[in-house]
């Protein structure tokens, strides 16, 4: 089941500062219902926002908390951004990059942007499967937090990383599966992103920290496949049975869940 091109066209939110930003409203779930907009935004790095663009973010589209998944030295090295002066906002930060010491820029930007043991152009969707098992492994806690913050959230949050890719998407994924998106659907928002890689890629090799890990790798290696997602999904079934119950497993109960759910749905 795929999204024609005008839902596609609908969620994405263009503003100056991001380039892979988008609602993940409008999705199918298996009950018949749709994913409400205006409660989940996935994006990349939002420190580039411009004035205009963080007044949309807030006063437009009724962004309250922001859910950073970057490490501490990457929070650290691009600065607080604009978005931190904004009293309304209430930021919450949960990495999914194993705590490193704030001065090892080249080993915590190589856990974030995956440059471990693997030759260029051998990053596939088994590899990234692979990694994003790691994800839900070592960092099962944050993950389970960020997913609290979209379910408790007053209004809109917008849930990101460095490119929006990886660490969101194994979040976002994991919402959208309480929330009863078919995989596959799950599969081609998150595959949705290979259309602004190339700009993703140029973005962060403007940064020195990104952009010398970036330069070790093809873009190719970079691309999005959806049957990752769909490995990921099928892997938390068979080892947890499902996303919902990896939750309750970490201390969630049916009441924590069910909000998490009806957060996301209409």
């Amino acid at each position: 089941m795929t999204q024609g091109r005008e839902g596609n066209a609908a969620r994405w939110i263009d503003l100056e500062g991001v380039v892979n930003m988008r609602d993940v409203g409008g999705l199918p779930t298996r009950d018949g219902g749709r994913t409400a907009y205006g409660r989940l935004i996935r994006s990349d790095n939002l420190q580039d926002l411009t004035d205009a663009s963080v007044t949309r973010l807030v006063g437009e589209l009724g962004v309250t908390d922001i859910v950073d998944l970057r490490s501490e030295t990457e929070m650290h090295l691009t600065g607080p951004g604009p978005l931190r002066e904004i009293e309304s906002l209430t930021h919450h930060h949960h990495s999914l990059v194993e705590t490193r010491p704030t001065d090892d820029v080249a080993a915590t930007m190589a856990s974030a942007l995956v440059v471990h043991a693997a030759a260029p152009g051998t990053r596939d969707a088994d590899y990234w499967t692979a990694h994003y098992r790691t994800y839900l492994d070592r960092r099962g806690p944050a993950i389970a937090d960020a997913l609290a913050v979209i379910a408790g959230a007053r209004g809109a949050a917008v849930v990101h990383c460095a490119a929006g890719k990886d660490r969101t998407g194994t979040v976002v994924a994991l919402a959208l599966d309480v929330a009863g998106v078919p995989h596959d659907v799950i599969a081609d928002d998150y595959a949705l992103t290979a259309l602004r890689l190339p700009a993703i890629i140029e973005r962060l090799m403007a940064h020195d920290f990104y952009g010398d890990t970036l330069a070790t790798q093809r873009p190719s290696d970079q691309i999005p496949h959806a049957e990752t997602m769909l490995a990921i999904l099928a892997d938390l079934g068979e080892r947890h049975g499902g996303t919902r119950a990896w939750l309750r497993s970490r201390g969630w109960s049916g009441g924590d869940v069910e909000q998490l759910r009806a957060r996301l749905v209409d």
